[in-house]
């Protein structure tokens, strides 16, 4: 008889509230060490986008933004604070779409998504100033040297998925996906592969890092849990290891552009 296959997922407690310049390595170790988790090889570490910005200082006090004409007059278009706008152009190579409430850009990064990844939630608590968080400047290149930390300190070769919640053009609600990564495929190619009955793929191609970044949010949760690290484990992929930036869909094949 053929063993269940099964995937845990691992939430790390105790990771305290991240400040600019955290050690994000050290703390994730002793997070992991505290809670008796011993790491394997292909663990896949997923961190919050939010704990990643604030240890690489990405936090932006409101009051220190200028906001430009352009970021007045959209913002009285879509009835958001110009300061909130003024960052969001500054993070944005262009606007797809806006109405009252909502703004769609396309991020520096190639993502379609609201606000460009700006938010204030869980940044800071009401009595402090204003202020809203970035996304980091290179998500994979976080990634990389999260994992080349992480597998020095753990001896095993582990992965490492920056996650953030997106929205999605033809369905209601966000979901998680994988906005760097590193130590695994993030886009996987089954073309040639035999399915069922032995038809050879034509066009799977699967979204890994996506579906890891997901299934990471089941337990991470995007309010108040407090656990922005899980460990994904008992996965196994094939392909050569490749960015979350391979998860961008270039501008030539976008049909809706």
């Amino acid at each position: 008889m053929k063993p269940v296959k099964s995937v845990e997922i691992l939430a790390v407690p105790g990771i305290p509230l991240v400040r600019k310049d955290d050690d994000l390595a050290r703390l994730i170790g002793e997070g992991v060490e505290r809670s008796g988790i011993v790491p394997r090889g292909d663990d896949v570490f997923v961190l919050a986008q939010k704990i990643v910005s604030k240890a690489e200082g990405r936090m932006v006090d409101l009051a220190t933004v200028e906001p430009s004409a352009e970021a007045i007059e959209l913002a009285g278009k879509i009835q958001k604070d110009p300061r909130l706008v003024q960052l969001i152009l500054s993070e944005s190579v262009r606007v797809v779409r806006s109405r009252p409430g909502v703004l769609i850009v396309e991020h520096r990064l190639g993502f379609v998504m609201a606000n460009a990844g700006v938010d204030q939630s869980n940044v800071a608590s009401p009595d402090e100033p204003q202020r809203a968080l970035l996304l980091p400047i290179d998500p994979d290149g976080s990634a990389a040297r999260l994992r080349e930390r992480l597998w020095s300190r753990f001896g095993v070769p582990v992965a490492v998925i920056i996650n953030d919640s997106f929205g999605r053009a033809w369905r209601r609600g966000t979901c998680s996906v994988a906005i760097g990564a590193a130590g695994l495929p993030s886009l996987m190619d089954l073309r040639g592969m035999p399915d069922l009955f032995g038809r050879e793929l034509q066009v799977s191609i699967t979204g890994h890092a996506d579906e890891i970044a997901a299934a990471a949010s089941l337990v991470m949760g995007q309010g108040a849990e407090g656990l922005p690290v899980v460990i994904v484990r008992g996965l196994t992929w094939r392909g050569t290891d490749n960015t979350a930036s391979e998860l961008v869909r270039p501008a030539a094949e976008d049909m809706f552009r």
